[in-house]
Parts: C-alpha cells; structure tokens; sequence
C-alpha cells in the first residue's frame, strides 16, 4: 500500500479519500477503483461506523467489523484503504449527548482504536481537537495524540497489524496554517516518534483554505478576495508542502466537497498530496433520487422522503449563520443521514418495486451518478485520464 501511494504522490497526483455517507457511496467508490483499478481511501468517521460496543453507526446501520467486511468481499482488486476518519474522544454523538468525562472519552476512543485496528483499518486519524467542556490549548490536543498514537502503535503492534497515522489536532477553520504553526507541531512530533521509537504519521492535516456549509465550499481556497493578515492559498500552501517534504510526512486536506475543477486541478499543480471528500456524496446520491422520483412523478413518496430528512433535523450543524437555505436544501442535505432509518427502508422497498416494473434498478441508477461525481475528483487529480 505504501510503496503505490508514494508513487502516486511523486507523479505529482492527489489522492482521494472518500466519505462512506451511505451503502450505495461505498458501493460506488469500490466499484470506481474496481473499474480504474487506482486506490481510493475510505475515510469513515465515528459518526459513520463505530465498533459493536458503541451501536455502529448512521451507515446502513454498521459497526465496524460489518463495514470491513463487507468492503474487503467488494473490493477485487485490493486498492481501497479502509481508514478511520476524525477517530478520538468525543467524536460521536453519544459521548458528547452523555457529556462524558475526558478520562471515559480517552478510554473510549481507544476501545474504537482497538475495533479499527482488530478490523483491518490500514490509516487511523487521531482528531483530539474536540473537548465538551473547555477549547483547548494545542499543546494539550498534542499531548492527547501522543498518548491515543502510542496506544494505537502497542496494540497494533501486539496484534501484528501495519498501521499508519494521520495526526489532525484543530477543526477546520476554512483559512489556512501558519508555516510556523505547521513547523512546531512537526518538529514536537517527530521529537516523540524518535524517543519513542515510532514511525512518523503518514499523514497530516493541513488546513488549506476548505471549510464545507450547506452545499458549498465556503473556505478561502476559492475566494477571489484576499483574506486579511493571509498568504494567498497559492503562496501559501507550496510553503507548508515543502515542510511537510522536509519531515517525510504527506498534506492531506480536508473538505475539498464542492470545489470547482479548475480548483481541483490546481491540487496535483500546487503538490497537494491527498483530500478528504465526503458531504457531497452523500448529497449526490440525495438529489439523484430526488431527481428519478420527479421524472416518474412520484409525488407522495417524494414528499415523505423530504418530510423524514427534514423531521430528522441533521441539517442543523451544516447551515450558515443567518442562512437563507430553503426547507428543500435542508431536506437534501440530511438526505444520506437516513437512509439507513426503517421508514426510508420501508418508503424506499415501494418506490423499487415501483421503478422495477419499469426496468430500473434503483441502487445501480444511485450508484451511477455517485461514480461519477467521484470519477470528477480522479480526474482532476490526475489519478485516471
């Protein structure tokens, strides 16, 4: 795995991490590395899938021993690297609906460590950036990942898995890093691999101007303006990428949803060397099905599944303040949020009886137009033609 992934990177090509939002997105982003038989991260939050002990997760209700599993029998030509996304304490909802304390929240998120690794997850991101009672200093978000980073290389050593790291200690904030910021950190990390002997992460998280809200990429990565006290992201960024090359360690990105493609073409360009996509997916699908429920004028069950989305109120944490987005862009929003809910099972077993009559494979119709939104980040970075 890690010898192909430095060779995609020394082409000058950016990788792909894909968000599982849904059963038809997984199936979608293995059947794309099938096809192009090019590997693809699938980078599953806590919020996703997490381990039996914590009752899985919103995908298609899976913990993370069923979600391993079944992406491992898809995937033929081995290329998906199954990853932990935002892994750490307080990164699912229960935790933080529990206001439980730092010290469960610890052990906690080694308990899901352990369930990743013990699956066959071959990236771990340690996110310590969240904290229910206080915002916390860097120094202790750095502190928290060595602690869960050394846990996660004993046990993984104990139980004779390769895994590797992704260190991500803020949340994003759509500007970008500091090159001194982005130095310190590297320099204090490297400091700990060394003294404890430990590999350096495969990757870090750099923020690179991308914040995702509603349907768009409201970040400073397109933003026609100069931003106040701010290098340009087309100055900036080479700088921290050749920091990164200095240490050995990979930039990854994070919410690259909704770019356009001349700003994902500047990723191989500006040496970007992976990006996390993942609410747009989740939105294609939504707004796929939204559209073939229109085209066979099926009203009713159109209505319902907008009633249900919006009634589940996942919109919430993705508006923008003072937003004017209409109920319906609520509803598409939180769309992949329920699919795995037993009334959208039930409106949707109706709505596939109906569109097989007419010869219409609901799912691969889905997965279609998922495959290709994926395809466009491929493309524009390079990694197919």
């Amino acid at each position: 795995m890690l010898k192909k992934i430095k060779e995609i990177i020394k082409d000058r090509k950016t990788l792909l991490g894909a968000g599982p939002m849904s059963k038809n997105c997984v199936h979608s982003a293995i059947n794309v590395s099938n096809k192009y038989n090019v590997p693809i991260f699938l980078i599953a939050s806590r919020r996703q899938i997490d381990s039996e002990f914590f009752g899985g997760g919103y995908v298609n209700n899976w913990n993370t021993k069923e979600f391993a599993k079944f992406v491992k029998k898809n995937d033929k030509k081995k290329n998906i690297i199954i990853s932990r996304d935002h892994g750490g304490p307080w990164q699912n909802n229960i935790e933080i609906e529990k206001k439980i304390s730092w010290k469960t929240a610890l052990n906690f998120a080694k308990k899901s460590f352990e369930s990743d690794i013990d699956n066959d997850f071959k990236v771990i991101h340690i996110d310590t950036s969240i904290d229910i009672e206080n915002k916390i200093s860097k120094k202790i978000a750095l502190d928290r990942f060595f602690e869960l980073f050394e846990h996660c290389v004993y046990y993984s050593s104990k139980k004779k898995k390769k895994i590797y790291f992704e260190i991500g200690t803020e949340e994003q904030s759509g500007s970008t890093n500091t090159p001194s910021e982005l130095e310190d950190t590297l320099i204090k990390v490297s400091k700990f691999c060394f003294r404890n002997k430990i590999d350096l992460p495969l990757f870090v998280v750099i923020q690179a101007g991308t914040k995702v809200l509603e349907m768009k990429n409201i970040g400073s990565f397109e933003s026609p303006l100069r931003i106040e006290n701010e290098l340009p992201v087309e100055i900036q960024l080479p700088t921290m990428i050749e920091i990164c090359n200095k240490f050995g360690i990979f930039m990854k990105e994070h919410n690259g949803d909704y770019l356009t493609n001349e700003s994902l073409r500047w990723h191989p360009k500006l040496g970007i060397h992976a990006v996390n996509v993942a609410p747009e997916f989740g939105v294609c699908e939504t707004k796929s099905l939204i559209s073939i429920l229109r085209q066979h004028n099926l009203k009713k069950e159109l209505d319902s599944f907008l009633e249900i989305s919006f009634s589940s109120k996942k919109w919430k944490k993705w508006m923008i303040k003072d937003t004017k987005a209409s109920d319906l862009d609520k509803s598409i929003i939180s769309g992949h949020y329920i699919f795995g809910k037993n009334e959208f099972i039930f409106l949707k077993e109706k709505i596939e009886s109906f569109l097989f009559k007419k010869n219409i494979d609901l799912d691969k119709y889905l997965q279609f137009q998922i495959e290709l939104s994926i395809i466009r980040y491929l493309r524009c970075f390079k990694i197919i033609n």
